[in-house]
């Protein structure tokens, strides 16, 4: 190549990269900037609707209390000194538009209903939802809606950034000219040598140091190499002997794998047929727990029915009063059994999770329990539309026992409630079941889940100490977790996850 199309060549890339690394720095620069700023802008924002809502929520409390929607409206009508929120609502606690406030020249269309506690932007407008809530109850929603600018704060800091790249690039052309000629001249020097070795392959040729700078570090290393290339072909003659010879240990070794492979692979076949061996015994230990101590009890039962109705009158009252005691505890000793069955059949059984309504589930139980109870008046408060994903079959076990024991733990409560709802966690949904029963100390709590652990006597609340121990099975094979909130004469408060159907385990 021609000297002078050379450092032509070599100028024109240098200014290209001159160039090329001044624009990817500032546009990165740009960028971070440009999105820190925005990333501000939202956080900014967040927090304020956030805590606009909080005060919002303290400042109603009292006005959902007492059920007054003139003070709830002056409340917030406070908004009018924040020029940045257009609209606001107060819903009671079970969903109904309270109170509201619009600004002047913007619309009033609210939700229907309160949706879940968060924050979202749609349309130029970032809104948000906050639940009321005084001692443990919730009062009520807040809404509000609120500007949000992103997209032209976006637009000033485009320009700008286009703006300083473009003043840099005129900059970075002046200095590059300058540059270039300390850093061409000894570069061709170095090329003219190199060219020379390669046509003659005159490995005695070395390139003259002009400087003392990284340039004449290059003519060193140069001519350092130059001289090392015949020892350097030497040791690559050795190095492909010695590449051969891994390649052929490298074979042995992935045969040994293989072996291995197929070794491990007849392993686990006879583990798992070991394993449908175990699982057949256990069923059958099952079905013989069943049939060999349910059928004594059952004649236990029915030889006590028997004597107390062939004998009657002329039993003594003692007598009828232990035969009483010898059938109440054969069937609770049947029911024992019975719940054990099913407790250990949960371990067991495949999963299917599928979409579920746990609003309308929810609603089946309580039919079911007023048909059974239809002498008991329970106020019940079920959310709308409570989402989850989960084996139907089990999760329906898991309302059943948990709204049977709210059932059962608000007898003899004066106004008795329960409620069914969910709240967002950390971005995950998390389920409830509320009553206003008789509550427990929270010291015990630990035991709350064992199985035959119970906190109430037999004659106070009967039951065979078994449903919870259940609810956090079937919970904990779904991936989730259960937990409870409680406090003597105050009622108790359990909460639940699921998951979300991608990791159910489908198999115990």
């Amino acid at each position: 190549m021609n000297p002078s199309r050379l450092m032509s060549s070599i100028r024109l890339k240098l200014l290209g990269t001159i160039l090329a690394t001044t624009a990817i720095a500032l546009v990165v620069a740009g960028a971070a900037m440009l999105v820190l700023n925005l990333r501000d802008y939202h956080g900014a924002a967040v927090r304020d609707i956030q805590t606009q809502l909080a005060l919002l929520g303290r400042a109603s409390a009292p006005a959902l209390q007492f059920g007054d929607p003139v003070v709830a409206a002056e409340n917030l009508g406070l908004l009018d000194i924040r020029p940045n929120f257009q609209a606001a609502a107060l819903y009671d606690a079970r969903g109904q538009l309270f109170a509201s406030y619009v600004r002047r020249g913007h619309r009033a269309d609210f939700p229907r209903f309160p949706g879940n506690e968060g924050v979202w932007v749609e349309s130029g407008t970032m809104a948000a939802f906050h639940r009321v809530i005084a001692d443990d109850q919730i009062l009520g929603t807040v809404y509000a809606r609120m500007q949000y600018r992103l997209h032209e704060r976006l637009l000033e800091g485009l320009g700008v950034v286009t703006l300083i790249v473009a003043m840099a690039l005129v900059v970075a052309v002046f200095v590059s000219g300058w540059l270039q000629s300390f850093l061409i001249g000894p570069i061709l020097a170095i090329a003219a040598t190199a060219r020379d070795v390669v046509m003659r392959r005159d490995y005695s040729l070395r390139a003259e140091k002009m400087s003392d700078d990284e340039v004449g570090t290059l003519v060193d290393s140069f001519n350092a190499m130059l001289a090392e290339i015949e020892a350097r072909a030497s040791e690559l003659e050795r190095s492909n002997q010695d590449l051969q010879n891994e390649v052929a240990e490298r074979s042995r070794v992935e045969k040994e794998v293989w072996r291995l492979n197929r070794e491990l692979d007849s392993r686990v076949k006879e583990r798992t047929k070991q394993l449908e061996s175990a699982n057949a015994e256990l069923e059958s230990f099952a079905y013989s727990v069943s049939h060999d101590l349910r059928a004594p009890l059952r004649s236990i039962d029915g030889y006590s029915e028997a004597l107390t109705e062939e004998l009657g009158d002329a039993l003594p009252d003692e007598a009828a009063r232990y035969l009483e005691k010898i059938r109440s505890s054969t069937q609770r000793m049947g029911q024992l059994i019975e719940d054990l069955l099913n407790l250990s059949r949960l371990s067991r059984a495949d999963l299917r999770p599928v979409p579920l309504d746990l609003s309308a589930m929810a609603r089946q139980v309580v039919d079911v329990l007023r048909q059974r109870t239809p002498d008991r008046e329970v106020e019940v408060n079920i959310w709308e539309d409570i989402k989850a994903v989960g084996d139907p079959r089990l999760v329906r076990i898991v309302m059943e026992n948990l709204l049977d024991n709210a059932w059962k733990f608000t007898t003899g409560v004066e106004r008795p409630a329960i409620e069914v709802g969910t709240m967002q966690e950390e971005g995950r949904s998390v389920y409830f079941v509320r009553d206003n029963g008789v509550g427990f100390d929270m010291a015990y709590s630990n035991k709350l889940f064992g199985v035959f652990q119970r906190l109430h006597g037999q004659n106070e609340f009967p039951g065979t100490g078994i449903g919870l121990a259940t609810v956090q099975r079937v919970v904990q094979r779904h991936g989730g977790r259960i937990w409870v909130n409680a406090a003597p004469g105050k009622g108790a408060v359990f909460f639940f996850t699921l998951s979300d159907g991608a990791h159910v385990q489908q198999s115990g």
